[in-house]
């Protein structure tokens, strides 16, 4: 049977790809412009036809043509397009060219006259100034012929068993002829939370227990790769991270991988100075140096943050101090404490790597919101029963020059304006889900 079939625009390293194909689609193609985040993409879904480029150099008969998909109905369209600009009063904010890539998206799913769409943002968008944008948004949809779910919400990934307090705006919509999805029910609360109303999530420590610590590892220094002879007595959150049973690969297609190798793991060398004011941290508070946040065990992670690009500084993410040692958390931790399973990997820097992380809208949700869209399109999920191969290694070791000439494209992040500080080209995309 033919899965349904979805595409990622802004899809950065894939967390909303990898929700959707647990759900049961099959995402055909994803757009990125930052070359880095495509090559990671590429490497986790090497079935999947990557676009290293900007949407607003694309027609959605050219990613049909890329993807392979001829006339074939396209069923979802989904992604998270930036929005940086407001208009004053008198103007509409959608008029902003800050705003351009966001009718993008509205064109491209008109374009593809794709059944149904997800929109996500930052849940900033829907107060304040904001809500004219917004309003303006759901009129874009509108006058396309698309149906949207006015009522719209803002989801907490901790509300659908992620450990990590974590809020996204999500509108969703379809053409005329597909009912309109519904919103996910939630499925648990944070730990550590006072809400009775459904079953408690995992925890910090239900994430992170069973792995080793990083830094019994002397190579993990120089590389984000090594052996494992045993891990500790996983959760059950943790048992589906490590892809332990059937169940845990949803509807995707299962990855051939090396369950033996702690991966996406290299260490901060942290001078002894921090290691002691990290260790004085009580957990749940911030460290009032660093000011990172100590993970509690028992309860949730902060927002994992995605850090800035090369033309704002290259600031590393604040990742938070480990609730049992005295460091911080390596980039896969952070992708345990996001829902990401054990076999996808990032950037081995932990720069590159914590910024996929930190702009990915977490797996488990988008699951939750995909499973809903299938829903609505009447389709019963099949369990694909042959497995993929990762990709080629190489993909996780590029720099930004490296990625850029692997997809034969100019280096976006351009050259910047010494007096200015501003670069050349769209840097708004750069980081999309900021």
């Amino acid at each position: 049977m033919t899965r349904p079939i979805g595409i990622d625009l802004f899809a950065g390293a894939g967390g909303m790809s990898l929700g959707f194909e647990q759900a049961g689609f099959d995402v055909v193609a994803a757009v990125e412009i930052d070359p880095v985040h495509a090559a990671i993409h590429k490497f986790n879904f090497p079935d999947c036809k990557v676009i290293a480029r900007s949407v607003t150099d694309l027609t959605g008969d050219e990613i049909r043509s890329l993807a392979g998909i001829d006339d074939r109905d396209v069923d979802v369209v989904f992604g998270g397009a930036p929005c940086q600009g407001f208009s004053m009063i008198g103007q509409r904010a959608l008029d902003d060219p800050r705003n351009s890539l966001v009718r993008d998206f509205v064109r491209i799913v008109d374009e593809l006259n794709a059944k149904t769409f997800v929109f996500e943002n930052v849940k900033g968008l829907t107060v304040g100034r904001h809500r004219k944008f917004l309003v303006e948004l759901i009129e874009a949809f509108e006058a396309r012929g698309y149906r949207v779910r006015r009522e719209w919400k803002v989801l907490n990934a901790a509300d659908y068993g992620v450990p990590q307090d974590r809020k996204r705006f999500i509108l969703l919509g379809a053409r005329g002829d597909t009912p309109i999805p519904d919103y996910p029910a939630q499925t648990t609360h944070a730990a550590g939370s006072t809400n009775c109303g459904s079953p408690s999530g995992p925890t910090c420590r239900d994430a992170l227990g069973d792995l080793p610590d990083a830094e019994s590892f002397d190579a993990l220094l120089m590389t984000d790769e090594v052996p494992v002879q045993a891990f500790g007595e996983p959760s059950e959150y943790a048992k589906e991270l490590r892809c332990i049973g059937n169940d845990a690969w949803h509807f995707g297609h299962p990855r051939l991988w090396d369950p033996a190798l702690l991966t996406s793991s290299l260490r901060t060398d942290h001078t002894e100075i921090s290691r002691r004011r990290f260790a004085a941290t009580q957990p749940g508070k911030v460290e009032p140096i660093s000011r990172f946040f100590k993970l509690p065990p028992d309860g949730v992670s902060n927002t994992l943050r995605a850090g800035t690009d090369a033309a704002r500084g290259a600031f590393t993410s604040p990742r938070p101090i480990h609730y049992a040692f005295a460091r911080c958390i390596t980039v896969r931790e952070m992708a345990r404490l996001h829902g990401f399973p054990d076999w996808f990997r990032f950037h081995e820097t932990k720069w590159h790597g914590a910024r996929q992380i930190g702009n990915a809208v977490p797996p488990p949700l988008a699951r939750a919101i995909a499973g809903k869209v299938i829903e609505a399109l009447g389709v019963q999920p099949t369990r694909p029963n042959v497995a993929v191969a990762l990709g080629d290694t190489a993909l996780l070791r590029m720099d930004m020059s490296q990625a850029a000439a692997h997809w034969s494209i100019d280096n976006p992040i351009g050259r910047r304006d010494r007096k200015s500080g501003a670069t050349k080209r769209k840097q708004h995309e750069i980081e999309a889900s900021l």
